[in-house]
This record gives C-alpha cells, structure tokens and sequence, in this order.
C-alpha cells in the first residue's frame, strides 16, 4: 500500500485517501463528478474492486484486496464530467398522489401553483445521486433550481411510509416511517426496500426516477 502523502494529492478536482486496508476513498468537487467517476469505474473496474458506494462529493471504493500505487495512479486518471447517455441505468416510474401536507407551502415558495409544481415534477426526469438516511432512501438529483426549497423549520417526529418529499436539490421517498424534516408533496405506494428482492433498494445509484401522478 502507497503511504499516506503519495494517496492524498489526487489530480485536479479529485483525491484519493486511504480508507482501511481495502478501499479508497476519492474526494471531488460536485455531485456530477461523483456520477462520472461511479459510471466509469462501473464501466472499467479495479481488479478486485468489489462495492462503490458514492456520497455526496465522495466515492468509496470497496476492494477484495489491499489497495495499490496502480489503483491511485488509475482513479486520478478517470474522467470526472457527468455521465453521458451510455451510462443510463433503467428508469423507475414511482405512481404519486400528491397531496401532501407541504404541497401548497412548496409551492408558494417555488412562486407557482400546485398544478404547475405537480406539472413541473412530474415532467422531471431524476436520477438517484447517492442512497443514505434509511434503507432504500435514494437522494434524487435533478430538480429544475426554482424548486430547491429547504428544509422544515421543525422536523416531525414521524414522516409516513411512502412520503415523496423535497428538500434543497434533492427529492426523496421515505422507504419506511421515521422522523424527518423534509417538505412532503405527495405519496407513492411503491415498495423502495424489500429484503427478498435483489438488489433490495428499488432506488440505487445511477438509477432514473419519474413521477407519475394518479389519484
């Protein structure tokens, strides 16, 4: 294993940290960079590479073996720009009743009206960034600006099952009922975790997401 000083200086934009005795950790600048490097390391992994799991503004790297100079030299050379359309993943259609209790509330502060903040969801093609939170949780990414709304002032102490939610630059279903703080617009009856289905997250990362009003 390289040591420690020849790991953290990645190329530009990028770093490669140690983490444990099989995994990386590469650090970028934005969630697009973190698309690019999850769908070219899925398009040519390390030898041995067993797991990725991408964040935020990180990518782990999760390895059968402990990690190399060949493996830093390689991450630093991948692409860090947006994944392109070869790199799609299949799409999710989630069926949506909104009428959640922050539904008019978003609205107001998206400065429309709720059949246009309907309209305009329903419109958005999303893709799910990175999972974290619960089980099954996806962060969508891909929300139109003018809909990043923030967080509740007070999160409830209990968010339903199913609740499609909206918070910052993300959209969100609740997998399971749970405290949380996000703006809910509407509802789904899908199933986002089940652990006899493979994988059981219906939202993994890389994978698209519409919404579809029903009543």
């Amino acid at each position: 294993m390289p040591d420690h000083d020849a790991v953290t200086s990645g190329g530009a934009g990028m770093r490669v940290l140690p983490y444990g005795d099989r995994a990386l950790l590469v650090e970028v600048g934005d969630l697009a960079a973190v698309a690019g490097l999850r769908a070219a390391l899925d398009r040519a992994p390390l030898p041995g590479q067993r797991e990725l799991v991408p964040a935020a503004r990180t990518v782990l790297v999760l390895l059968d073996r402990a990690p190399t100079d060949l493996d830093v030299a390689t991450l630093r050379r991948l692409p860090l720009e947006a994944a392109g359309p070869e790199d799609a993943a299949a799409l999710v259609t989630l069926p949506v009743v909104f009428d959640g209790p922050d539904l008019t509330e978003v609205a107001d502060l998206a400065g429309r009206s709720v059949p246009a903040l309907v309209r305009e969801l329903t419109a958005a093609e999303l893709t799910v960034a990175f999972s974290g939170f619960a089980p099954g949780f996806g962060y969508l990414a891909g929300l139109p600006t003018d809909l990043h709304v923030p967080r509740r002032a007070t999160p409830r102490t209990r968010v339903p099952a199913g609740s499609v939610a909206l918070a910052g630059p993300f959209a969100g279903v609740y997998p399971r009922a749970s405290p949380g703080g996000w703006q809910l617009v509407g509802r789904t009856d899908a199933v986002l975790f089940d652990v006899d289905r493979e994988p059981p997250a219906l939202l993994v990362p890389g994978v698209r997401v519409r919404f579809r009003e029903v009543g």
